[in-house]
């Protein structure tokens, strides 16, 4: 998968408005799949599928807001439809998107694209061959995409946000249900959301039929 002008691709997504975005954590999280993340550079637009999402509702003992505001934080408290990124593992940044009325924790972690534009920047981006192996996985897509604290806090339904939530480019296939991935609090809680059958859902083969 090549492109030779993705900044020039012809195609068309609409950036949503926050008056489409479910506001519930659990909802939100079933509602992005199929849906587009866009990150705009200098030199080019990336974009991908959203097809692997996981919500961490309020009061989720696994979620980074179950403890309170804090300044590492206080992005999952703004109003629904705001970029969370957070660094973990002490390796890789997270995206995540604010799920809940403005005060409230409770978010979306975002963990598989699908590329649409820019997958050679993307590929360039994690050093990788594989369009899989750049954007499966939140750690991996969130490098891909240059996505990192620089954006935490960003309005992601803004017409100049250069990191913005779009509409579907083709229909959602049939979504999969399952349990979070990597997770010791609430693991038996069925968060966890996918499209079947897309090859860049991440997670053993048992989490991605």
């Amino acid at each position: 998968m090549k492109e030779t002008c993705p900044h020039k691709s012809r195609v068309r997504i609409r950036r949503l408005r926050r008056s489409e975005l479910p506001l519930d954590s659990t909802e939100l999280a079933r509602y992005l799949i199929g849906k587009t993340l866009v990150r705009e550079l200098p030199h080019a637009r990336l974009s991908g599928r959203i097809v692997e999402t996981e919500a961490y509702p309020i009061g989720d003992p696994a979620g980074h807001a179950f403890s309170g505001p804090s300044d590492a934080n206080r992005s999952l408290f703004l109003r629904h439809g705001h970029a969370y990124v957070r660094f973990t593992y002490g390796s890789c940044w997270l995206m995540n998107v604010s799920a809940e009325a403005p005060g409230v924790g409770g978010g979306v972690l975002i963990r598989a694209l699908e590329p649409i534009q820019g997958a050679e920047y993307m590929l360039q981006h994690r050093g990788v061959e594989r369009l899989p192996d750049a954007t499966r996985g939140p750690g991996r897509l969130a490098e891909a995409l240059d996505i990192d604290k620089n954006l935490d806090g960003l309005d992601l339904c803004a017409r100049s946000s250069p990191l913005w939530l779009g509409s579907a480019v083709k229909p959602a296939g049939p979504i999969g249900v399952s349990v979070r991935i990597g997770i010791s609090r609430a693991v038996d809680r069925q968060l966890r959301f996918y499209e079947r059958g897309n090859p860049f859902v991440s997670g053993s083969l048992r989490l991605r039929a």
